[in-house]
């Protein structure tokens, strides 16, 4: 069921400052006030001018991870037919607000850019934003994992992408829009939706799930130490009043998580909000399932870049990048038998992460890992 929001209350509480790892997640934090001291009073935080109708809390702009970096993993995939990258087709599957699609439609002023996102406000603001750039960028509503749908509905077939890009996690963006309920810095309804159009809110999973199912999305999606107890508590606190906002789940998460515990790791409501939005999202499983579909939709030559900002992310696009880069020749044989070369070639030594000069102009990349991969053979998809 869609709630309306609530107003927001701007009035913060006590400052603290939050750990990289937890402000990779949660960047508006950095300038938000904590509700670690719920008694102690604090500076408003400043409200942004709305951008595109949508007020935004963050006091600076969001810059993309790892920019320049993955700009140059993806050009040569997309100027091998001009400099300008004449005939190329790339897919930004987490489109946000637009900033990665920018610098490459910018940098490559004959590409054509397919830009996904299952947020409608995402695609609204983008495709703003992306409008000078006329027919080579073309918006479609769906989640990372509707790559070939993508493809057929914009005019193209699986096997004819030259490049794509995914920037994991939740957007700076809706993370700004403090009404979208992400960000545990502020009052907001407990809503969670990338797509607010379909599909459970963060509420309706507290207010129904069973205490053994939430202690497993906790436990399996935050990995979250305290699951079991938290889940208790969640089950008999909403036998007396039903969640409705992220400060009911905040003050929750305070009294039933130790003070020693609370004291290192970053914010104590960090997992179980990670843990939440991961199962209203899906995020997990439509992960599982982009990865090989983008990985199949790709043409000798073509390159795939994942950033991803969790370890649980991370080691799914490990797993199926471990395997496209394996040889099918069986163990023991002396000679790479042919038709059975590695289906791919790594262009990262592992994980790739953020260099001081990149941390020093946008924190949030504080977490990031950077793996690539060039498509090499064809051999009747993966």
């Amino acid at each position: 069921m869609k709630r309306s929001a609530a107003p927001i209350d701007l009035q913060a509480r006590a400052a603290w400052p939050l750990p990289e790892p937890a402000l990779a997640y949660f960047p508006n934090v950095r300038f938000a006030n904590s509700d670690r001291d719920l008694a102690a009073g604090a500076a408003q935080i400043h409200q942004l001018k709305p951008f595109g109708g949508v007020a935004l809390t963050d006091r600076r702009p969001h810059i993309p991870v790892l920019l320049d970096r993955c700009v140059e993993l993806l050009a040569p995939a997309l100027t091998r037919r001009g400099a300008d990258g004449a005939g190329a087709v790339m897919i930004d599957a987490t489109l946000g607000a637009g900033g990665h699609s920018e610098a490459f439609l910018t940098r490559f002023p004959a590409l054509t850019l397919i830009g996904l996102d299952r947020d409608q406000t995402a695609l609204r603001l983008a495709g703003e934003r992306l409008a000078p750039f006329g027919d080579r960028f073309r918006p479609v509503h769906t989640p990372y994992d509707g790559i070939d749908d993508a493809l057929i509905e914009s005019g193209y077939r699986p096997g004819e992408l030259d490049g794509i890009l995914f920037d994991l996690g939740v957007s700076s963006m809706q993370l700004d829009q403090a009404e979208r309920g992400f960000a545990y810095a502020q009052d907001a309804p407990l809503d969670m939706r990338m797509d607010q159009s379909t599909g459970l809110t963060a509420a309706d999973i507290l207010n129904t799930y069973d205490a053994r199912t939430l202690a497993r999305v906790l436990r399996e999606y935050g990995e979250e130490k305290f699951a079991s107890r938290i889940a208790k508590e969640i089950v008999r606190e909403r036998a007396r009043r039903p969640f409705t906002t992220t400060t009911e789940l905040v003050e929750l998460l305070y009294a039933v998580i130790p003070a020693p515990a609370r004291r290192t790791g970053g914010h104590p409501a960090k997992r179980t909000f990670q843990a939440l939005r991961t199962e209203v999202n899906g995020e997990l499983d439509c992960l599982r399932a982009a990865i090989p579909a983008a990985l199949n939709a790709l043409r000798p030559g073509g390159r795939i870049a994942v950033e991803a900002y969790q370890s649980l992310e991370d080691r799914i696009v490990k797993g199926y990048f471990t395997d496209a880069i394996a040889s099918r020749t069986p163990e023991g044989l002396p000679m790479e038998l042919p038709g059975y070369e590695p289906l791919f070639t790594s262009l990262t030594r592992g994980a790739e992460r953020a260099d001081e000069h990149e941390l020093e102009l946008n924190p949030r990349s504080a977490s990031v890992r950077l793996r690539a991969l060039e498509k090499v053979v064809t051999r009747g998809g993966l």
